[in-house]
C-alpha cells in the first residue's frame, strides 16, 4: 500500500482525497493546506488523516507519493527539494489532468451505471426474454422472462453451454455465419414454443464478441442493439479523451507491445505510430532500460525515471504503471516529461522569483522571535502601526530586526497584496539616490519611474534615513504631505499612493539639533515612533534566538547541531553584542564551523573569543588583565571594530561623517561594518 501526502485541500486536492478514499492500493496519511479551513482539511479531519498547515512538516510522515494539486510552481519546486528519495512527486499539471480525467471517469462510470440499471430495468420489465452468449458458446446473460419461459433460475443457465440449456439452439451456428436469423420458431425440451430472433455481436471493425437471442420482435431487438452500441461510443470518448491530452502517454499490453501513443508522446520523441504500435516496448528508448518491461515483470508501478527516447535522444521523466483488470495484468501506461521544458520553466521560475523578491516582503510577525517584555512591545506597537495608514519610524541600534519588523508591518496591513520595495538611504550618492527614488524624465522611457511610483498602493520602506541629504528629506516631506512626486528634470506632478516606513540608528533629536536633520520631516515620520531594544537589553530572547538561527545555520552547513549547553549560553547572556542579532548569529556561525561533525551542541569552547564591549575600554598598550594569549590579528581586528563603533556612536551613526572622519570610503566603512558585523546596508 502506497502512502500519499495531498498538498493543497481545495477543490481539486478533496477530489483527489475522496477517490483516494475508495481505493484499497492508496493510504492517505496525510493533507496539508495552509488555508485549515479548506474543505479537504475538514474531511481529512474527519477521516482521522493527519493534516498540517505546512506541507514541509507533513513530510516528516513515510510518505511515497506527493500530489501536488495546488498548481503553484513555488509549492512544487519547495516539494521537490524538501522530499525524500523514496518519495515521488507529482507535479499540480499532472494532478489537474488526473483531476479532470477522474471527474470524467467517474462521470462516464456513473453514466454507464445508469444506463446499465436502465438497461436491467428494461429487459427486467418485458415479457420477452433474452439470452446472451460468449465466444465460447457460454451464457453470460438472461432476463427475468428468460428464466420464466425456461423455467430455469439464472445461476442454472450463466455460465452453461448454451446448447446444454437449449440443445437445439442456433446461435453458435449465427456466431459462425455472422448472420441474422429473424423470427425463427423453436420447440423448447419443456414443451413450450418460441419465435426467437438471433443475432450475433460483431464490432464496428468486424471483431466478434458473441450472439443473443432476444423472444420477441424485431423492433425492440434494434433497440437493444443500439443500447449495447452505447458502450463502444464510450470506449471511443475515453481514446478521445487520451489522444487530447498535453501529456506524453505510452500504453503496451501484457507482452510489451505498442497499443497506443497520442500525438504529444509523437511530439517529445519525434516517433510516430508506425513505430511505436506492435512493436517492442524498447523501440522508442536511446539510453536506459524499458520501464514498461519492469512494470510487468513487477507489477508495480515506477516512479521518476530518467532515461533518454527518441532518435534526438530527448531526456525525459518517466511515470509508469500496470494496467490491471480484476487482478489480471492486461499491460503498462507509462507518462513522459520532458525534462528540458521542465528544466527551462525552472530557470524561468527562479527568475522571476529572483524579481518577486525584490518587491516583496517576506517575513511576519510570527517569523519575529519575541520572548522579552521589551520585544512583545515593540511587535504590538508594530501591529497596531500595520493598521492604520500614517508613516511609522523604527529606531534602534544597528542589527535589532528593524527591516524584520518593516516587512511584518507591511504584510499585516491591507497593502499586502502590492509591491514591498526597500531602499538603503545611504548606500548611494545624493544624485542616484535622487533619481532611483523619485525617477528621471531624462532617462529612457522604460527607466523613468522611480521607486516611489513603482511602491504605489503598497509600502516603501527607507533605511537608514537618517543618512539623507537635507535637500533630499524637502523632497520625501513633499511626497508624504502631498502624496505625489515629481520626477528628476520633469515638471508635471505625479499622484502616489505610498505607505512609507523609516528606519534609523542616528540620533534624530541630536541631528536636528546640528541641523543636519529638518524638524519638519522628523515630526510627520515620528506620529507613529517604535523603539526597539537592543539585544542587551532582551537578554530572554538570547536563548529563543539562539535556537532559531542554529536551525537556520543547519541547514546553511548541513549540519545536525541541537543547541548550545548551560554553560555556553551563560557565555552568550553575559556577552554585550554591540552587533546585535547580525552579531549573534555571526558567533554561532563560527562556532558550529569550529565543532566536530559527531558533536550535537555548542559547548564554550566551541565559542570565539568575545572582546571587550567597548573601545575606551580596552587596555592594547599596558599590562593585559588576563593570561589569554591573543593573536596579533586579532588583537587588531578588535581595535579597528571597537574604533568603528565609537565613531559611529559619536556621529550618531551617520556613515557618510563616520567615513570622512576615519579617512575612508564609504564603500570602505560599509565592508569594514560588514567584515565586523556592524550593520550591512541589507539590514537594519
Amino acid at each position: 500500500m502506497q502512502n500519499v501526502l495531498i498538498v493543497g485541500a481545495g477543490q481539486g486536492g478533496t477530489a483527489i482525497l475522496k477517490l483516494f478514499e475508495q481505493t484499497d492500493m492508496i493510504n492517505v496519511q496525510a493533507v496539508a493546506d495552509i488555508n485549515q479551513l479548506a474543505p479537504g482539511i475538514e474531511l481529512a479531519a474527519n477521516k482521522s488523516i493527519n493534516t498540517y498547515e505546512s506541507y514541509i512538516d507533513a513530510l516528516n510522515e513515510p510518505i511515497d507519493i506527493i500530489v501536488e494539486t495546488t498548481g503553484k510552481e513555488e509549492v512544487f519546486n519547495d516539494l521537490k527539494n524538501y522530499k525524500t528519495r523514496r518519495s515521488v512527486l507529482i507535479p499540480g499539471t499532472v494532478a489537474h489532468v488526473i483531476y479532470n480525467l477522474l471527474n470524467e471517469k467517474e462521470s462516464l462510470l456513473d453514466q454507464l451505471k445508469k444506463e446499465t440499471d436502465s438497461r436491467d430495468l428494461l429487459l427486467n420489465s418485458i415479457h420477452d426474454g433474452m439470452i446472451v452468449i460468449d465466444l465460447d458458446h457460454n451464457i453470460t446473460y438472461v432476463n427475468e422472462a428468460a428464466e420464466n419461459i425456461l423455467n430455469l433460475n439464472r445461476d442454472e443457465m450463466v455460465g452453461h453451454l448454451v446448447t446444454e440449456i437449449i440443445s437445439d439452439s442456433h446461435l453458435p451456428n449465427v456466431m459462425k455465419t455472422r448472420k441474422k436469423e429473424l423470427n425463427q420458431p423453436l420447440n423448447l425440451s419443456n414443451g413450450k414454443r418460441i419465435i426467437t430472433t438471433r443475432i450475433p455481436l460483431v464490432t464496428e471493425q468486424g471483431e466478434l464478441l458473441g450472439a443473443f437471442a432476444v423472444f420477441k420482435d424485431i423492433t425492440e431487438v434494434v433497440e437493444l442493439a443500439e443500447e449495447i452500441t452505447d458502450l463502444k461510443n464510450i470506449q471511443n470518448m475515453l481514446e478521445a479523451i487520451i489522444q487530447s491530452s498535453e501529456e506524453a502517454i505510452s500504453v503496451v499490453d501484457e507482452y510489451g507491445r505498442g497499443l497506443l501513443i497520442n500525438p504529444a508522446y509523437t511530439k517529445i520523441t519525434g516517433l510516430k505510430e508506425s513505430e511505436i504500435i506492435g512493436k517492442p516496448a524498447t523501440a522508442d528508448i536511446s539510453e536506459g532500460e524499458s520501464m514498461h518491461m519492469q512494470v510487468l515483470e513487477t507489477r508495480r508501478p515506477v516512479r521518476g525515471a530518467r532515461m533518454k527516447v527518441g532518435p534526438l535522444k530527448r531526456d525525459v521523466l518517466v511515470n509508469a504503471a500496470p494496467i490491471l483488470v480484476d487482478g489480471v495484468l492486461k499491460g503498462s501506461v507509462a507518462i513522459i516529461h520532458d525534462l528540458s521544458e521542465i528544466e527551462s520553466l525552472t530557470s524561468e521560475l527562479k527568475k522571476a522569483r529572483q524579481i518577486i523578491r525584490n518587491l516583496e516582503a517576506k517575513y511576519t510577525f510570527d517569523d519575529i522571535i519575541a520572548q522579552s517584555t521589551e520585544m512583545k512591545l515593540t511587535l504590538e506597537q508594530a501591529k497596531v502601526g500595520a493598521k492604520t495608514p500614517v508613516t511609522v519610524l523604527l529606531r534602534g541600534e544597528s542589527g535589532t530586526g528593524k527591516e524584520l519588523i518593516a516587512h511584518a508591518i507591511h504584510n499585516e496591513s491591507d497593502r499586502k497584496h502590492y509591491k514591498f520595495i526597500r531602499v538603503n538611504c545611504a548606500s548611494m550618492e545624493e544624485e542616484a539616490l535622487e533619481k532611483a527614488l523619485f525617477g528621471d524624465e531624462t532617462g529612457p522611457p522604460e527607466k523613468q519611474k522611480g521607486l516611489f511610483e513603482e511602491a504605489n498602493n503598497g509600502s516603501l520602506f527607507l533605511d537608514e534615513i537618517g543618512d539623507l541629504s537635507v535637500d533630499l528629506q524637502a523632497r520625501v516631506l513633499h511626497v508624504l504631505e502631498n502624496q505625489e512626486i515629481i520626477r528628476v528634470g520633469g515638471r508635471k506632478p505625479i499622484p502616489v499612493n505610498v505607505r512609507v516606513i523609516a528606519a534609523t540608528n542616528v540620533n534624530l533629536e541630536r541631528a536636528m539639533m546640528e541641523k543636519e536633520f529638518r524638524e519638519d520631516l522628523f515630526y510627520r515620520l515620528n506620529r507613529l515612533p517604535i523603539m526597539i531594544a537592543p539585544l542587551r537589553e532582551r537578554t530572554d530572547d538570547i536563548e529563543p534566538l539562539t535556537q532559531h538561527l542554529i536551525t537556520k545555520l543547519n541547514e546553511d552547513y548541513g549540519r545536525n547541531v541541537k543547541g548550545v549547553n548551560v554553560k555556553a549560553l551563560g557565555i552568550l547572556k553575559e556577552y554585550d553584542f554591540p552587533g546585535n542579532v547580525r552579531e549573534l548569529e555571526n558567533i554561532l556561525g563560527r562556532a558550529i564551523i569550529s565543532m566536530e561533525q559527531n558533536e550535537s551542541y555548542i559547548k564554550d569552547k566551541h565559542l570565539p573569543s568575545l572582546r571587550k564591549h567597548s573601545f575606551k575600554d580596552l587596555d592594547l598598550f599596558n599590562e593585559p588583565v588576563s593570561t589569554e594569549v591573543i593573536p596579533l590579528q586579532d588583537a587588531l581586528d578588535e581595535f579597528e571594530k571597537q574604533l568603528i563603533l565609537e565613531t559611529l556612536e559619536k556621529n550618531n551613526y551617520i556613515k557618510s561623517k563616520t567615513a570622512k572622519q576615519l579617512n575612508i570610503s564609504l564603500r570602505n566603512l560599509y565592508y569594514k561594518m560588514e567584515k565586523h558585523n556592524l550593520g550591512k546596508d541589507v539590514q537594519s
